[in-house]
C-alpha cells in the first residue's frame, strides 16, 4: 500500500504544476468560506442536512438539545448536564465522529465526544452527514457524523449579537458575538457562559438532583485575510473550560467532580484557481480532565491529550464535470494520565477523492483512503457514491462504504485491563435515499444496513476484571424520514419541520437489540412569526430502551417510551435598522413528564428560561 502515498504524492506534483500555467481570479466564495470541501463538493450520494442559525438559536446552550429536537439522532443522558452520549442509526458514541471546520475532535481516551460540552452559539450552521465517512474523516465515521462549522465572509460588514438568560434551577447564561470585516480580511469573536445548580427534583419522589452543579465558559476566534488575490490565511480557535459536578442516581448520590479543558487551533492556508487549488492545514488539539471522587479531598485522577494534525490537500480541476482532491495527513498523539501512563501514536493517511459530474441529472464518486498506523494495522477504505435527478422534482441518492474504528488509548492502556491485542473496527454500509422538493416543501426517505466486526467491548475476564476485547458483530438496519416545509403568506410565516427513524440493532450472535437503542424515535417542530412575534413548538419522542443484554421488558431491564415538549416565544421590542431588541422565554418540558433516557437518572421538570436578544 505504500505505493498508494508515492502515486499520489506523484500526482499532486505533476498536475500541479501542469496547473500553475492556468490560475485565474477566485470563483466562489464558497473554498474562501468553507474549510471543510469534502463535506459540500465530495459527497453527493450521501444524505446531509445543515441546520441553520434560525434552528440554532431555538437549542443553543448545547449540541444535545439542538440534535435532539431536530435530528433523527438518539442521545443518552446521564442527567440534565451531564455526560451525553450519541446513538446515529444504532451504532454507539464512539462511532460518530464530530468533525470540527473539517478536523476530527473525538477524543483520543474514550473515541467520544461529550455533546453536552459542545456550544452551539458561535457557529454559523451544523450540518449532519449520514453513513460512513471514514474515507473523508478517518477513524470512527461508522453512523455518521456532526460538522461544526464556523465561515467567514469576505465584505464590508460589522455586526454584533448579545444575550442575556435567566431560568429554572438558577440557570444563568450569556454570549456576544461580533463580526466584522471588509473585502479582504474578516474577523469573527464570541463568548458564552453556562452555569446552573441544576438541582431539579425527582418528578413522583420527595427527592432532587443533588451534586449536580455545572458551569462552562466557551471562547471561539476565527480570523480570514487574503494575502494576495489567490490566496487566503484563516485562523480559527476555540477554548473550552468546565467544571461538573456528576450527578448520581435515584438510589445513589454522588460527590464526584470533574473538570476538563479543551483547546482546539487550526492554521489554514488556501492557495485558489480555476484549474488547481492547494490548502494546508495546521491543527493542535488539546483535551484535558480533571476526576475528583468527592468535593471534599484534593486528590484527583487526570488525563490529556495533545493531537498535532498536518493535513496538505490538492484540487484538481480537469473540467467542469472531474474533481480530483487528493491528500497526506500526519497525525501524531501524546498522552499521559494516571491510568494509562505515556502512551503516544502516529499516523500518516493518504486519500483520493473522484467526483464526476457526468450529467445535469447525475454524479457520482469514487474515493479511497489508507492508513499507517505506529500501533496497529489498518483496513484500506473506501466509499462509492451517486446522485441521479429522476425528475426535477424527484432524486434518488445511492452510497456504499467500508469504514473503520481504531481502539482508543483506553482501550488499550488503561491499567488495570487495557488489551495491547485489540485490533481496529470494521464495517460496511449500503444506504439508498430518495427525495421528493416541491420549492416550499422537501421530503427525504433512506434506507440503509450497516454490518460491524470486531466491535471492541468491555467484558469481564476470566480474573473478574474488566477489560476490552474484539468479540461482538453486529448489524444495523432501518429507515429514516425526514420532512421540511416553509410557507410565507404576507406577514406570516410557517415553518415545519419532522424526523421519523425505525432502527434495529443487533448483536449477530443474540440477534437481540442493542442496548440503549429505540426502535422507535420521532420529531417534530412548528414555528411561525408575524411581524414583531415569533413562537416555536417542539415535539421528542422516544420508543422503549433495553438497559441490559437480556433484552427483557420490565422496570429493572427496560426504559419505557416517552414525550417531551418545548414551547418558545419571543417578541420584538425595537427594530430599526441593524438594531434590534427582542425578549423571549421557553418552557421546557411543557407538560411536566417524568422520563429517564439513562436508567435510575431522571431528567428535568417542567422549567423556564427568559432571554434578552439584542442585535446591533
Amino acid at each position: 500500500m505504500k505505493h498508494i502515498i508515492c502515486l499520489l504524492l506523484v500526482l499532486s506534483v505533476c498536475f500541479g504544476g501542469i496547473a500553475q500555467t492556468q490560475l485565474d481570479s477566485i470563483q466562489s466564495l464558497d473554498e474562501v468560506v468553507l474549510s471543510d470541501v469534502k463535506l459540500k463538493q465530495y459527497a453527493p450520494g450521501f444524505k446531509i442536512e445543515v441546520l441553520k442559525d434560525s434552528v440554532l438559536r431555538t437549542n443553543a446552550q448545547s449540541l444535545t438539545g439542538l440534535l435532539a429536537f431536530n435530528s433523527n439522532i438518539y442521545f443518552k443522558e446521564n442527567g440534565n448536564g451531564m455526560v451525553s452520549s450519541p446513538s446515529f442509526r444504532g451504532t454507539n458514541a464512539s462511532q460518530t465522529a464530530v468533525i470540527w471546520n473539517g478536523i476530527p475532535i473525538n477524543s483520543q481516551l474514550n473515541g467520544q465526544t461529550d455533546f453536552n460540552t459542545i456550544n452551539t452559539t458561535h457557529y454559523n450552521d451544523i450540518a449532519i452527514r449520514s453513513g460512513g465517512g471514514s474515507v473523508q474523516y478517518g477513524s470512527g465515521a461508522i453512523g455518521g457524523s456532526i460538522h461544526l462549522n464556523n465561515t467567514l465572509l469576505f465584505k464590508p460588514h460589522f455586526d454584533t449579537t448579545m444575550r442575556l438568560g435567566y431560568g429554572s434551577y438558577d440557570t444563568k447564561t450569556g454570549s456576544v458575538s461580533s463580526a466584522i470585516g471588509s473585502d479582504r480580511w474578516s474577523v469573527n469573536v464570541g463568548l458564552a457562559y453556562n452555569a446552573s445548580e441544576n438541582d431539579y427534583p425527582y418528578l413522583g419522589t420527595t427527592k432532587k438532583n443533588v451534586n449536580g452543579a455545572y458551569n462552562n465558559l466557551d471562547l471561539n476566534l476565527n480570523l480570514g485575510y487574503f494575502i494576495s488575490d489567490n490566496d487566503v490565511l484563516k485562523l480559527y480557535h476555540q477554548h473550552f473550560i468546565g467544571n461538573r459536578d456528576f450527578s448520581g442516581t435515584v438510589a445513589t448520590p454522588s460527590q464526584s467532580h470533574y473538570e476538563d479543558k479543551n483547546y482546539r487551533s487550526l492554521i489554514e492556508w488556501s492557495h485558489l484557481a480555476k484549474a488547481f487549488n492547494y490548502q494546508l492545514k495546521v491543527a493542535h488539539l488539546q483535551e484535558h480532565f480533571k476526576y475528583f471522587g468527592t468535593q471534599s479531598t484534593s486528590n484527583f485522577s487526570y488525563g490529556k491529550v495533545n493531537t498535532l494534525i498536518v493535513k496538505p490537500s490538492f484540487n484538481f480541476r480537469f473540467s467542469r464535470k472531474i474533481k480530483l482532491q487528493t491528500s497526506v495527513d500526519y497525525t501524531k498523539y501524546d498522552a499521559e494520565g494516571t491510568s494509562f501512563g505515556t502512551p503516544s501514536r502516529s499516523n500518516v493517511s493518504a486519500t483520493a477523492l473522484l467526483n464526476h459530474k457526468v450529467s445535469r441529472a447525475f454524479s457520482y464518486g469514487v474515493n479511497l483512503r489508507k492508513d499507517f498506523t505506529s500501533t496497529f494495522s489498518n483496513p484500506l477504505v473506501f466509499s462509492v457514491d451517486t446522485e441521479y435527478a429522476v425528475t426535477k422534482h424527484y432524486s434518488l441518492q445511492l452510497n456504499g462504504s467500508r469504514n473503520y474504528r481504531v481502539p482508543t488509548f483506553n482501550d488499550l492502556y488503561w491499567q488495570p485491563g487495557g488489551n495491547l491485542d485489540l485490533i481496529p473496527e470494521s464495517s460496511y454500509q449500503v444506504d439508498l435515499g430518495q427525495q421528493l422538493s416541491f420549492g416550499f416543501a422537501q421530503l427525504k426517505l433512506n434506507g440503509y444496513f450497516i454490518k460491524t466486526s470486531e466491535l471492541i467491548v468491555w467484558k469481564p475476564n476470566s480474573i473478574g476484571l474488566w477489560s476490552p476485547v474484539n468479540i461482538a458483530s453486529t448489524q444495523s438496519y432501518g429507515a429514516e424520514i425526514e420532512g421540511h416545509a416553509e410557507v410565507h403568506f404576507k406577514s406570516h410565516y410557517f415553518k415545519l419541520d419532522g424526523h421519523y427513524s425505525y432502527t434495529v440493532s443487533e448483536d449477530t450472535n443474540t440477534k437481540k437489540q442493542l442496548i440503549y437503542v429505540p426502535f422507535h424515535k420521532a420529531n417534530f417542530s412548528i414555528a411561525y412569526s408575524y411581524k414583531k412575534l415569533a413562537l416555536f413548538f417542539q415535539h421528542a419522542f422516544n420508543g422503549d430502551v433495553f438497559t441490559t443484554e437480556d433484552n427483557l421488558k420490565g422496570r429493572l431491564t427496560s426504559l419505557p417510551s416517552y414525550d417531551v415538549s418545548n414551547l418558545g416565544l419571543e417578541y420584538s421590542l425595537y427594530n430599526k435598522g441593524n438594531n434590534t431588541l427582542s425578549l423571549g422565554g421557553t418552557i421546557n418540558n411543557v407538560f411536566n413528564k417524568s422520563y429517564q433516557s439513562v436508567a435510575f437518572r431522571p431528567m428535568p421538570n417542567r422549567n423556564f428560561n427568559i432571554q434578552l436578544h439584542y442585535k446591533f
